[in-house]
C-alpha cells in the first residue's frame, strides 16, 4: 500500500482534477500521509496563471523532490511548460492528471487492510469484501502487504452491505483486491451469489463490481454475466486488467491469465447484454517488452475497444522480481506509452460520440466543477449535468437525461424533463399557483 501527499494550487479546476485524482487512489487502497516527508509519492498539482506562479511551483517542485520518495508534477505548468521542470534539475513524473492514478497504482492489485470496513462518502458506499488475491505477479509489491485471499461469508457482506443502503448510499462499490477470486479461500466461488444477494437488499441503488483479474473471473465469467443480465442493480461495467497483449509478456509478468481467456471473458459479456463499459489496464514498456509485444497490445485494444483505459508506464517496485530485470530505457517506454495513450483517446472518444443523442436514465453520484453534477448511466458511462442547482437536480437522485455531447471522457447531458428525479410525481413538483 503505497501513501501519498498532494498539494493543490490554482483554480477550481485543478482542486476537482486533485480530488478525481484523491478518489481513484483511495479506491486502490492508498491512503494519505501526514505531511510529504512521510509519502511514497508526493502529487504536485501546478498553476501557471504569472511569472512569479511559475518560480513558486519551481521551488516547491525542487522543496518536495528533497523530502518525499517519488514526486509527480501535474497541472497547468506541468503541461505548458513541462521542460521547465526538467531544465531546473527536477527529477520529477510530469503527467496528465487523469494518468496520475494508473502512474501511482502501477498496474497493481488494489490494497485492502486488514481493518477495511465499509465507508459511506456522500452517497457512495464503499464495500471491500476481502483482502488479499490469489495472484504472485512479478511486478507488484501489494502482495507482501496482503497476503493470500481472506473472504468473510457472504452473509456477513451482505449484512455489511444492507447497512450502507439502511444510511444512504444509493451506489454500492464492491472492492478488494481481486473480486473475482473472492470466496476461493473457502473452496467455493462466491461472487455471482454474492451480488445477487447484494441486488435483492430493499432499497433504490445501484452497484458497481471492483476490479477482478482476468484469470479470477473466466471461471465464473458465464455465470457472472447471468447475473449481470438480471440484476439491473447491477452497472453493466467489468474492470478486468489484461496488463498486455502478449502471451509471452503475460507469462513473465506471472499473470493467471493469457489473452484468449480475457477474450472469451469480454465475449461472453458481449452476448449477454446490450450496453456494457468493459475497463482494462496495459502496462507499457515491462521489461522483457519487444517491439512485436508492443504491437499485439495496440492491437487487442484496437480490437476489443474498451470504453475505459489506464496505461501505466513499467517502474520499479523494490523487492519484486521485476525490480531485478534489465530495463527498457526511458526513451521506450515513454514513446509506447504516447502512442497507446492517443489510441486510447480515440477509443474511448468514439464510445462516448457513439451516446450522442441517445437518453439514459443515471444517478447523480457527486457533485462536479461548479454547478455541474457528476452522473452514472446503468453502464457505469459518467454523464455531466450542469446547472444543476436551478434545476433542482441533487446528488442521490434518479434522473433521465438526453446526451447533447462529450469531452472525450465523459458526456453532457440534458435532463429530459428540465431536472425532476425519475419516478417523482410531477403534480407535488409544481408549485401552486397564489
Amino acid at each position: 500500500m503505497a501513501t501519498y501527499h498532494i498539494e493543490t494550487y490554482g483554480c477550481s479546476s485543478n482542486r476537482g482534477e486533485s480530488r478525481e485524482i484523491e478518489r481513484a487512489l483511495r479506491d486502490g487502497g492508498h491512503r494519505p500521509a501526514d505531511g510529504p516527508e512521510d509519502a511514497d509519492v508526493a502529487i504536485l498539482n501546478t498553476c501557471t496563471v504569472v511569472e512569479k506562479t511559475e518560480r513558486n511551483m519551481l521551488r516547491r517542485a525542487e522543496e518536495l523532490e528533497d523530502v518525499t520518495a517519488e514526486l509527480v508534477v501535474t497541472g497547468c505548468m506541468a503541461l505548458a511548460q513541462g521542460d521547465a521542470f526538467r531544465e531546473a534539475g527536477v527529477d520529477a513524473e510530469i503527467l496528465h492528471w487523469d494518468e496520475v492514478p494508473s502512474h501511482v497504482l502501477n498496474g497493481e492489485c488494489p490494497t485492502v487492510t486488514p481493518d477495511a470496513e465499509p465507508v459511506l462518502d456522500g452517497v457512495v458506499g464503499i464495500l471491500p469484501i476481502a483482502r488479499g488475491c490469489m495472484s504472485n505477479c512479478s511486478y507488484c509489491i501489494t502482495k507482501f502487504a496482503t497476503g493470500r485471499v481472506d473472504s468473510p461469508t457472504v452473509e456477513e457482506n451482505v449484512e455489511k452491505a444492507r447497512a450502507l443502503v439502511h444510511a444512504g448510499a444509493k451506489e454500492i462499490r464492491v472492492t478488494g483486491q481481486d473480486t473475482g477470486v473472492y470466496g476461493w479461500d473457502n473452496g467455493d466461488r462466491k461472487l455471482p451469489e454474492l451480488l445477487d444477494r447484494i441486488c435483492d437488499i430493499d432499497g433504490d441503488f445501484r452497484v458497481r463490481l471492483g476490479m477482478a483479474n482476468p484469470g479470477g473471473i473466466h471461471g465464473i465469467h458465464e455465470e457472472l454475466a447471468e447475473v449481470f443480465a438480471d440484476n439491473e442493480e447491477l452497472y453493466d461495467f467489468i474492470h478486468a486488467p489484461v496488463q498486455s497483449g502478449s502471451d509471452d509478456v503475460l507469462e513473465d509478468m506471472r499473470r493467471q491469465h493469457r489473452v484468449e481467456k480475457f477474450r472469451e471473458v469480454v465475449e461472453t459479456f458481449d452476448d449477454r447484454l446490450d450496453h456494457w463499459t468493459l475497463s482494462t489496464d496495459f502496462i507499457v514498456g515491462f521489461p522483457t517488452e519487444t517491439e512485436a509485444d508492443h504491437e499485439r497490445s495496440m492491437d487487442l485494444l484496437a480490437e476489443v475497444r474498451p470504453e475505459k483505459i489506464n496505461v501505466t508506464r513499467f517502474s520499479k517496485r523494490p523487492g519484486t522480481d521485476a525490480a531485478d530485470m534489465k530495463g527498457l530505457g526511458g526513451t521506450i517506454k515513454k514513446e509506447r506509452s504516447k502512442a497507446m495513450s492517443e489510441l486510447k483517446m480515440e477509443v474511448v472518444g468514439d464510445a462516448y460520440e457513439s451516446m450522442v443523442g441517445e437518453t439514459f436514465e443515471v444517478l447523480v453520484v457527486e457533485e462536479g466543477t461548479g454547478d455541474s453534477v457528476k452522473c452514472r448511466d446503468g453502464a457505469y458511462r459518467q454523464i455531466i449535468v450542469q446547472n444543476a442547482a436551478e434545476r433542482g437536480v441533487a446528488v442521490g437522485d434518479f434522473l433521465e437525461v438526453e446526451v447533447t455531447g462529450h469531452n472525450t471522457v465523459y458526456a453532457f447531458g440534458e435532463p429530459t424533463d428540465g431536472g425532476r428525479p425519475v419516478d417523482e410525481d410531477p403534480a407535488e413538483s409544481t408549485p401552486s399557483s397564489a
